[in-house]
Order: structure tokens, then C-alpha cells, then sequence
């Protein structure tokens, strides 16, 4: 027997009028329902914050000193193993999420 999946989340959102009749009015130039403007404009937003917090860009000079430090990195390290250590254990607990 197959079993049945939802493809789909709901997202409940409460706003002002002002607020909602701006977004619908956006939506209607774009072309797009109110659904699918909301989803693809907040979907857009969540990329481009990711990517501004997910990703570093060095300069030269910096890349060289990054690289610097791994290559010299093999000395022991005994306050960030214990923060690694404390980190990976707060990771791990069940009442985390």
C-alpha cells in the first residue's frame, strides 16, 4: 500500500491592510498570485542572506595568512577542542530543535 506524503508546508502570516494591499498590488505587476509572489520574493531574500552569511571573501593578503595558519596548525589546541567538543555535544541534544 502507498503511503501518502504532504508536498507541501503551510506558512501562516498575520499583517496590517496596508501591508497585505502593498504586497497584493506587487504580486498583480508581477503577474503572480499572492502565494506565489510571497514564496519566490522570500525564497530570493533567504538565498541572498545565506549566501552573505554562509560565504567569506578574502583578500590576497588575508587568503595567504588563512592558508599560513592551517599549514601551522599542528600544534595542540586545547581550548578549541574543548569548544569543539561543547559544541558537537550541543548539537547532539535531543531538546536542541
Amino acid at each position: 500500500m502507498a503511503t501518502l506524503t504532504r508536498p507541501y508546508e503551510r506558512i501562516d502570516l498575520r499583517t496590517s491592510p496596508e501591508i497585505k494591499e502593498l504586497i497584493v498590488r506587487a504580486a498583480a505587476t508581477a503577474g503572480l498570485s499572492l502565494s506565489a509572489f510571497l514564496i519566490a520574493s522570500a525564497q530570493e531574500r533567504a538565498k541572498e542572506l545565506l549566501a552573505e552569511n554562509e560565504s567569506l571573501t578574502l583578500s590576497p593578503r588575508d587568503w595567504d595568512a588563512f592558508f599560513s595558519a592551517l599549514d601551522n596548525a599542528d600544534k595542540p589546541r586545547p581550548k578549541l577542542e574543548a569548544a569543539a567538543a561543547e559544541y558537537l555535544a550541543w548539537r547532539h541534544r535531543p531538546d536542541r530543535l
